[in-house]
């Protein structure tokens, strides 16, 4: 083989070598970027995440306190016609001890 015909083997080789070197930084900057990419959108949907279950959480609260004001409402209200019979029985009763201790 002539001097010519390897340093043109020579110089493909390398070139070959570089061109390798160079595919392969690109590939680590690639995989790189990629990885940063991927902790970033893992991220925001995370708080995204965060964020909808505190919304959630919110609206189920919201919806406790309406039924917890329904159910104080009703027990007032049965509360007070209680009372209301009672009250009206309370008179009756002491009618009746009246009549009775007037009888005897």
């Amino acid at each position: 083989m002539t001097m010519e015909a390897i340093q043109k083997v020579a110089a493909v080789e390398e070139k070959t070598r570089a061109d390798k070197a160079e595919a392969e930084a690109r590939v680590k900057q690639a995989l790189a970027e990629a990885e940063r990419e991927g902790q970033a959108q893992l991220q925001k949907t995370r708080r995204e995440a965060a964020e909808h279950g505190k919304t959630l959480l919110r609206e189920a609260e919201q919806r406790a306190a309406k039924t917890a004001e329904g159910i104080a409402s009703r027990a007032k209200s049965e509360s007070d016609a209680l009372r209301a019979e009672a009250k009206g029985r309370m008179e009756q009763a002491a009618e009746m001890i009246v009549g009775r201790v007037v009888k005897s």
